[in-house]
């Protein structure tokens, strides 16, 4: 049996905002779906790039600061092999905008919310446990 090849194929990025003292999750909902926001690396894109467009572009939050623009956590692999890379940034906006996807035709998500860390495990997949945990561990370290 041989095990598939991981290939990062997406970045996103798990967008913090700082509210009543403690930090708050920017989670989008797809479907029947939690993520934070991410998407496809375009050709000749790397990964933070390619994170910091989508995250812009899904949303409407251009005031992102990013902790270092190496630091990152990928996903275990899903579907056929395929890992997600999310980066960390925190901002100070608190309106979220879902833009209309072109090529959709309509926004890439259905519904947003800031959400604590609590919330954001009740809602998230479980692929994205681990990138819950860094987050965690890099905002809050006890």
């Amino acid at each position: 049996m041989t095990t598939p090849t991981t290939v990062v194929r997406s970045a996103g990025v798990v967008i913090a905002r700082r509210q009543a003292g403690m930090y708050r999750l920017l989670v989008l909902r797809a479907a029947r779906n939690w993520d934070f926001p991410k998407g496809l690396i375009e050709e000749g894109e790397d990964a933070h790039d390619a994170a910091r467009r989508e995250a812009t572009e899904g949303t409407g939050i251009s005031d992102l600061t990013f902790d270092a623009a190496e630091s990152h956590k990928e996903t275990i692999a899903y579907g056929t092999g395929e890992v997600a890379r999310y980066y960390l940034a925190i901002t100070t906006t608190d309106e979220v905008t879902l833009p209309i996807a072109h090529e959709l035709g309509k926004p890439a998500y259905d519904e947003w919310r800031w959400v604590t860390f609590d919330e954001a495990e009740d809602v998230l997949p479980p692929r994205l446990a681990a990138v819950l945990a860094w987050v965690r561990e890099t905002l809050d370290p006890a």
